[in-house]
């Protein structure tokens, strides 16, 4: 019963300190919260920026061609 117990926590720690993907997992979720921030604040905001764009577009239509 011991011997079943030790080759059982042999066996746990070999794949606990196998941490080949966890890093490729974290950058994943890193990933995918920065994509959801960036939609949101696309979302949140993106009637201003339409607003300033026009206000530019507008202001550089009324300023005559040789100038």
């Amino acid at each position: 019963m011991l011997k079943q117990m030790m080759e059982l926590g042999k066996y746990a720690m070999m794949h606990l300190r196998n941490e080949k993907g966890q890093g490729m997992v974290e950058y994943a979720l890193i990933i995918a919260l920065v994509a959801i921030v960036a939609i949101a604040a696309l979302i949140l905001l993106g009637p201003q920026i339409a607003d300033i764009f026009t206000n530019i577009t507008d202001r550089l239509g009324d300023t005559p061609a040789g100038d």
